[in-house]
């Protein structure tokens, strides 16, 4: 018995530190990384090294707990300012994309598997949500700055189209199990309900979860060794709670990470640490265990059917999805379609498709061997091509900061404040004599081993190691007072403008020394109030503006949204790269209407109304400028740097 404990132990952590370092392969070739956990599975599974799982009861045990820390993290780490940004669209994707996805991929399953409808709608739920984990990895692997509403929108649909997803297909599998085949409106009554009772209990329960959270630990004076766990635990019995009485315990404990994530809650610093951690130890988990529990064996009888399912939900029901829920918000064509590419799947499809098996169902091992293929479809086919495809849509915009050295240290005794260390990085604007704001109180400095004073250190230099006490949240002008100018491209040199324009100036001075034809209103605005004007109302850092022979391009934006820099070009704009059609339902939708409006007119009979036309055509990658992955010139942090308080 003690050789067998030992042994389990042996091979678990081997699996584990396996995992652990296939990462430096993904993160050195941009390679799924996800892909390479399940991968791991797969070969020390029954069909490779001989490792032998069919629990399934204990997969899904293992990966719904997986799966809530996850969420929690996934919560804990998104901002108001990222939810509020990008909230309708996301949450639209969330919630109606799901429904669509099923729907139109459990017609293609129908046809091609021959399952019953249900069973068809059943696959189709348990593939429709996106996998965050996969796609953020890749965009932090590929070191790839996506513009803030594409990058907030994926964020907060991945973190919030789970639970839609996991109630479908649950609620399916309790109506084949139970009920056969309803009827249409018995199962539409049943859903609806459901539906509403599920999300309304786990949102109740996640939001009072969530509060509470954050009062038991300012409350009680915990080790900070011990603050972590208790954290983590709390949020699992939130979890636990909300799905003991009927609720959606996967909405609960995302609900209750955003809420604890965005208060004023203690040690925050410690506990994103300690939660990235344990956010990465569950992915391994899950992922080997799924890939454990498969059996590549059984795969070869329904290969060539799961392998189209899975092609025709990477180009064709994402797309339409997609182009359907975002078409009420007039996002430019270029986000749409990476947004529809962007839809990876992972842990959760193959998570959900283990419920038809504990349910009982006949055709379960179809669904989940199905699923696997078609999870294993899309981390391939998608999985390497996020970064170039975000290169060729020219969604990629400069990094708004350079390498930057910074320590933060949780104060013992304090809520409110937290002290930072920072390395002055060469080139950057204090080791160029900018000031530090009043509100930060820098307290010692160590230069070549000795610590002094900051009164008595004078000008700071490179290498100096700044010590600073800031109340907590502090704004984020302290990263850019200590950051280094990132190397720009020679292809980029450009990307910003020739010069800086002051955004407070009045615009007609524009107007009088480069004739750019602004109306009269428009004469009487500020620079940045006609950039906000042109661009829809809100702004956003490297937008771009072309008005008559110049182009204004958004320089900064600061925390409150207001446009802090701006850029001046005489180059002329290139052409808008091309999306390709079957990346966007819309272009297809766009050139059917274009041809029946043509035929129309030929006969003159009444013509079809044209599609509408995009609410921010002068987006960062519509203009044709090259991609860039670094920041502005010298004369962008020069012109444009923070000033003291």
């Amino acid at each position: 018995m003690e050789h067998a404990i030992y042994l389990v132990t042996l091979i678990g952590t081997g699996l584990v530190v396996a995992a652990a370092f296939s990462s430096l392969i993904a993160f050195r070739f941009g390679a799924p990384l996800l892909l390479l956990f399940l991968g791991i599975g797969l070969v020390s599974g029954g069909d490779g090294l001989g490792i032998q799982f069919d629990n399934a009861r204990v997969a899904y045990f293992a990966g719904s707990l997986a799966l809530a820390i996850i969420l929690f993290n996934s919560g804990f780490s998104t901002s108001l300012k990222v939810l509020r940004q990008a909230a309708l669209p996301a949450l639209t994707l969330a919630t109606a994309g799901v429904l669509v996805t099923t729907g139109v991929f459990g017609v293609a399953v129908y046809y091609l598997l021959g399952l019953s409808w249900l069973e068809s709608f059943l696959l189709g739920a348990a593939v429709a949500s996106t996998d965050a984990a996969a796609v953020f990895f890749l965009l932090r692997a590929g070191e790839i700055h996506l513009r803030e509403r594409v990058r907030s929108t994926l964020e907060v649909e991945s973190g919030t189209n789970d639970p839609i997803a996991i109630f479908l297909t649950i609620t399916l599998v309790e109506i084949i199990a139970v009920h056969g085949n309803p009827h249409a409106n018995a199962l539409f009554i049943d859903l609806v309900v459901g539906f509403f009772l599920s999300m309304g209990l786990g949102a109740i329960v996640g939001l009072l979860g969530g509060f509470a959270i954050v009062r038991l630990v300012d409350r009680l004076n915990l080790d900070h060794g011990l603050l972590p766990i208790f954290v983590l635990t709390l949020s699992l019995m939130v979890f636990a709670a909300a799905g003991a009485i009927g609720g959606s315990g996967f909405l609960a404990v995302y609900l209750a990470g955003l809420v604890a994530g965005n208060s004023d809650i203690r040690a925050v610093t410690m506990l994103k640490r300690f939660q990235d951690g344990m956010s990465w130890l569950a992915q391994i988990i899950m992922f080997l265990v799924l890939g454990l529990f498969a059996t590549p064996s059984q795969f070869s009888a329904l290969l060539v059917p799961a392998v189209l399912l899975g092609l025709f939900l990477v180009f064709v029901a994402r797309p339409v999805a997609v182009w359907l829920c975002l078409a009420p918000f007039r996002l430019p064509r270029p986000e749409v379609a990476f947004i529809s590419w962007v839809g990876l799947r992972g842990a959760v499809s193959i998570l959900l498709a283990i419920t038809p098996l504990l349910g009982g169902l006949e055709n379960g091992r179809t669904i989940f061997n199905t699923a696997f293929i078609v999870v294993l479809v899309s981390l391939v086919v998608q999985g390497w091509t996020v970064g170039p495809l975000a290169r060729r849509l020219g969604l990629i915009v400069p990094a708004r900061l350079g390498p930057l050295d910074k320590v933060e240290l949780e104060l013992p005794g304090s809520a409110r404040h937290e002290l930072l260390a920072y390395k002055v990085a060469p080139g950057s604007p204090v080791a160029r004599g900018e000031r530090i704001p009043r509100w930060a109180r820098p307290s010692l400095v160590v230069r070549d081993g000795r610590s002094m004073r900051f009164q008595d250190m004078g000008r700071l230099a490179a290498g100096d190691n700044v010590y600073i006490f800031v109340p907590d949240r502090y704004p984020r002008l302290l990263d850019k007072l200590f950051a280094s100018r990132a190397l720009v491209d020679p292809e980029d040199a450009d990307f910003f403008g020739a010069f800086a324009v002051d955004p407070g100036r009045p615009a007609a001075e524009l107007e009088t020394a480069y004739g750019i034809g602004l109306s009269e209103a428009e004469r009487k605005l500020s620079v940045a109030a006609l950039l906000v004007e042109r661009l829809g109302g809100h702004a956003e850092y490297a937008d771009r503006v072309p008005i008559g022979p110049i182009e204004l391009i958004v320089r900064d934006v600061d925390d409150k949204g207001h446009i802090s820099g701006v850029g001046l070009s005489f180059e002329p704009t290139a052409p808008v790269a091309r999306v390709p059609v079957f990346l966007s339902a819309g272009e297809i939708a766009d050139r059917v209407v274009a041809f029946l409006r043509d035929r129309r007119r030929k006969r003159g009979g009444p013509q079809p109304a044209p599609a509408k036309e995009e609410g921010k055509p002068e987006a960062v990658g519509e203009t044709g400028q090259p991609p860039s992955q670094e920041t502005a010139s010298e004369a962008d942090m020069g012109d444009d740097a923070p000033q003291a308080a």
